[in-house]
């Protein structure tokens, strides 16, 4: 005699629901909510670093950080006076709308502007979970390659943003910006690409005009 088995098919289908509640409770408190992902080592927490420092004063912004150990990111953020909170996965690859639920209960979100979630450090499994995030921003290091785009391409098409950061790298290392930004374009044509420096904050600019004019379309 057979059985029937139930096969949960999908587990993103929770996470997803959940994640369209966060995103509608963002969009009624009007906060910009940006998943911030790369490799580990790209540069996410210094570019953090030099966002919530150079524009502190125009906006009220808070991080949610996303790690496997240690609270490190997290101190270096809550260090430039914005709100900082850590979540550590314990090996966990992502984070997830669950994680971020959580984590929400410990910010003050009245009047804040911009939510950041630094997501963990993988160019795989933080594609794949929604967490109720206006845009995706992916960030590539010179220090990795230029084929990055073409051998991890799912996460490069779901994003808004491509910062192409460490460019004080350049002349030390074998990475064509172009070809860089060529490749993510062919895999998302929408895409912007910013080449930047979170070490000596070159070019910082663009990527804070795009932060006003995101943010300017949430009211």
């Amino acid at each position: 005699m057979s059985q029937e088995v139930t096969i949960v098919r999908n587990v993103l289908e929770a996470n997803d629901r959940l994640a369209q509640e966060l995103e509608n409770s963002f969009r009624v408190k009007k906060i910009l909510c940006l998943n911030l992902m790369s490799s580990p080592g790209a540069g996410k927490t210094s570019l953090l670093e030099h966002t919530l420092t150079d524009l502190k004063d125009e906006f009220k912004m808070a991080v949610i950080e996303g790690d496997l150990q240690t609270d490190n990111d997290a101190q270096r953020i809550a260090a430039t006076g914005a709100q900082a909170v850590q979540i550590n996965t314990e090996g966990g690859c992502h984070l997830d709308s669950g994680m971020v639920l959580e984590a929400l209960k410990s910010i003050d979100t009245e009047g804040l502007d911009i939510l950041f979630i630094e997501n963990v450090g993988n160019l795989v499994c933080p594609a794949e979970f929604n967490v109720g995030e206006d845009y995706k921003v992916t960030l590539l290091s010179a220090a990795e390659g230029d084929d990055k785009p073409e051998k991890y391409p799912f996460m490069f098409h779901i994003s808004a943003v491509m910062l192409l950061n460490k460019t004080d790298l350049l002349p030390y290392v074998d990475f064509d910006l172009e070809k860089a930004t060529s490749h993510a374009k062919k895999l998302n044509a929408d895409i912007e690409v910013f080449p930047v420096s979170a070490r000596t904050g070159e070019n910082l600019g663009k990527w804070y005009e795009w932060l006003r004019k995101k943010r300017a379309e949430k009211l």
